[in-house]
């Protein structure tokens, strides 16, 4: 099963409510990239659900897949719109850091700031070494330990419906 497409006129429609309400934080010269995490419906709902509780504060993307995706990398300041499996925007971040690594960078406290099953470096790298098996055999290469990841800190800046 896959994820709905994004809804884009939504997402930007929750775009500009945020902008009305804190256009000191959103200087954005582009308007935010609309995505979502994981690659199938239920890690797509459950790491969401994980950031709106709080426990997310992280996540990690190969910069290969923003290359895929045409998309820029993030920027400090810069924001995004998570959706959740059925393409509704839920959430705004922000990043606040950021840092491009490879898979034998990443430490503990990065892992357990992404919140994910026991928070352990061990489950962070078991997950996402499945989870990059799976995206990059789908962009047509093999996955590798050593390809660039970017390690991002977010926080939520604005929760649809606030």
């Amino acid at each position: 099963m896959e994820n709905a497409p994004v809804d884009r006129a939504a997402a930007d429609e929750l775009w500009q409510v945020y902008r009305a309400a804190h256009p000191d934080r959103a200087v954005d010269t582009e308007p935010p990239s609309v995505e979502r995490f994981g690659d199938h419906p239920a890690l797509t709902d459950e790491l969401l659900g994980l950031v709106l509780d709080g426990r997310k504060t992280a996540t990690a993307t190969l910069v290969a897949e923003f290359a895929a995706e045409g998309q820029p990398l993030p920027r400090i300041g810069s924001h995004w719109i998570a959706c959740d499996s059925t393409g509704r925007p839920r959430v705004i971040l922000r990043s606040i850091e950021f840092r491009i690594a490879t898979f034998d960078e990443v430490d503990a406290v990065f892992a357990r700031e992404e919140g994910e099953g026991d928070l352990s470096l061990a489950y962070w790298r078991d997950g996402h070494r499945g989870y990059w098996i799976r995206v990059c055999a789908g962009l047509g290469f093999d996955w590798t330990p050593e390809h660039e990841i970017v390690l991002e800190r977010f926080e939520v800046a604005w929760t649809a419906g606030a």
